[in-house]
């Protein structure tokens, strides 16, 4: 199957649960998964450490709903992993190429994953202001059964237990203050610029990377979806 990028709307509209898009492919993968490919969604893909959303799509003119239980992305192209609902109607007809579909995304669960990535972020934000500036962030798992995010370098064990607690305070005190965060693709200069000077080195430099905000504090790339304001995150511990 050779087909374009999908458009990615969340990563110019973080915050829309609802969209609609045009049926490119309908089919049963390897795996006996049935997959919808479409030309745009809102349906953030497992990667970057966050789980895949959820939810549905509704095929118009028709009684046909989508269940959409997993969602994932290779080579720019996005696959809805799910089930139909109990229809009565012809799915291959129904699911053909050119079909107008209606995506909504499950808001409780995206409200959760945007948490705990955009509380991801807020600690290595944190690291800095504490002092720990110079271990450098790795892995993020932003998963509800136990996120994380692994930093390399070390803490003396004689400081471990003070610096968590600084973070903890520092981070309930940001959450506390709040701040608008945003999302917005740049031309790279301008993203180096808003990150403090610098990129990782993975970022193309002829590429327009998608910049993180956290209030006034310094960007950093990330495709993920957030919450709007710093406040939202609630609490870390």
């Amino acid at each position: 199957m050779d087909f374009s990028p999908t458009k990615l709307l969340y990563y110019d509209h973080m915050f829309l649960l609802q969209s609609s898009a045009t049926l490119l492919s309908f089919f049963k993968g390897d795996d006996g998964r049935r997959a919808l490919i479409l030309d745009s969604t809102i349906f953030h893909p497992q990667g970057g450490g966050q789980p895949s959303d959820t939810g549905f799509i509704a095929i118009s003119e028709s009684d046909i709903k989508f269940i959409v239980q997993d969602v994932r992305s290779k080579d720019g192209v996005v696959f809805h992993y799910g089930v139909v609902e109990d229809s009565n109607e012809d799915l291959e007809s129904k699911l053909e190429k050119g079909k107008e579909v209606s995506l909504q995304v499950d808001e409780s669960r995206r409200k959760l994953n945007s948490r705990l990535h955009s509380a991801g972020h807020l600690l290595d934000i944190c690291m800095q202001k504490v002092g720990l500036g110079n271990l450098e962030p790795g892995k993020g798992y932003h998963f509800p059964d136990g996120p994380f995010v692994e930093y390399k370098g070390a803490v003396p064990q004689n400081e471990l237990q003070g610096k968590q607690r600084e973070l903890e305070l520092d981070a309930n005190a940001l959450i506390s203050r709040g701040g608008k965060v945003t999302a917005t693709v740049l031309p790279y200069a301008e993203a180096v610029e808003l990150c403090g000077g610098c990129l990782p080195d993975y970022i193309p430099h002829s590429s327009n990377p998608r910049i993180l905000k956290f209030g006034n504090n310094p960007g950093c790339p990330c495709g993920g979806t957030h919450v709007s304001d710093i406040s939202e995150i609630i609490s870390m511990k």
